[in-house]
């Protein structure tokens, strides 16, 4: 039975550093309970957020001690009472974990648990849960995209930017991404970009607005707000919108460059989403895995024990090139 078994998982017991995240080897296997899923982990993604709700820096802060983690892809151990949308032995991805993903075994509810089809592999399949369904948000949910409109994706080489551009593509956007190497650039061209820039160069805003015949971008997706948002408001066409996906620290900006071209900042928190904007977006991603257009990119990988340089890595990273993942 799962309950006599034990398994390897990190546990946090307090918030800091990186340093706080512990290896254990002898934590029980959960036992799913209605409604829930037991998945035994092959992988599970490594995400930004993760890092601050660990250090205590987070808006939301979970009991200790912890386990993170979220999106885990494996195989379906056993599932609970009342469960029927997948069965043991199933391939699957998760959204949300209740009990962490950074273990050998983890609990979601029935909702966030999804089939992961033969064509992606388990590291593929750690890279979809909150970057693809965050993307999707920010375009569709928040910034409302429509097809012909120009979006930037800026710092597009990492987890959420590459499913940003992938998924605007798609949507018949027009596509410019940013990165800070000329290997991101690349890697960002092949995923959708049909423009790219290096933000590191002093004058990339004035390559972007000369690529929009000096119009300005419809919609940016920024991933540093705290360092970009100034000059994202003065990139935008009128009527143009900023979906803030991630920010670092406080920015002072100017409201006049709001008011001058009407111009709108909106927040992107996937907590927020309801159960049929998540079901919605889960609908179209399995669609793109079955055509093939959807096709997560991962970038470095790290065994569990090695969870505490992830976290440092993530940070300190001066150019991603896809998502990062922990293997079990």
């Amino acid at each position: 039975m799962a309950g006599s078994r034990v398994m390897k998982a990190i546990r946090v017991s307090e918030f800091g550093a990186p340093s706080v995240l512990k290896l254990h080897t002898d934590l029980k296997v959960p036992q799913p309970g209605k409604s829930q899923v037991l998945i035994g982990v092959r992988a599970c993604g490594v995400n930004p957020v993760e890092t601050y709700i660990r250090a205590g820096t987070f808006g939301r802060q979970p009991a200790l001690p912890y386990t993170p983690g979220t999106d885990v892809a494996g195989v379906v151990e056993s599932v609970g009472d009342g469960v029927t949308a997948v069965k043991a032995g199933d391939r699957v991805f998760t959204t949300a974990c209740e009990s962490g993903g950074y273990a050998e075994f983890a609990l979601a509810t029935e909702e966030s648990v999804h089939k992961l089809p033969d064509t992606l592999d388990f590291r593929q399949g750690a890279a979809i849960g909150i970057p693809y369904f965050t993307a999707y948000r920010a375009l569709v949910h928040k910034a409302h995209v429509k097809p012909g409109e120009t979006v930037l994706i800026h710092g597009a080489s990492g987890g959420v930017g590459l499913a940003a551009c992938q998924l605007a593509r798609v949507l018949g956007l027009r596509v410019l991404g940013t990165a800070g190497t000329k290997e991101g650039m690349e890697l960002v061209a092949r995923n959708g970009a049909h423009l790219t820039f290096n933000h590191r160069e002093k004058d990339y805003t004035s390559q972007i607005m000369e690529a929009t015949g000096g119009q300005g971008v419809d919609v940016i997706v920024e991933m540093l707000c705290n360092v970009n948002l100034k000059k994202d408001l003065q990139m935008l066409a009128p009527a143009g919108r900023v979906a803030v996906v991630g920010s670092r620290g406080p920015i002072e900006v100017d409201p006049r460059d709001t008011m001058t071209k009407e111009t709108s900042i909106i927040g992107v928190a996937l907590f927020f989403s309801t159960a049929a904007e998540r079901q919605e977006c889960a609908s179209l991603l399995y669609a793109g895995m079955e055509a093939g257009w959807l096709s997560p990119v991962v970038g470095a990988q790290y065994p569990l024990d090695q969870a505490a340089r992830a976290h440092l890595d993530i940070i300190q990273s001066t150019g991603a090139t896809g998502k990062m993942v922990l293997i079990m």
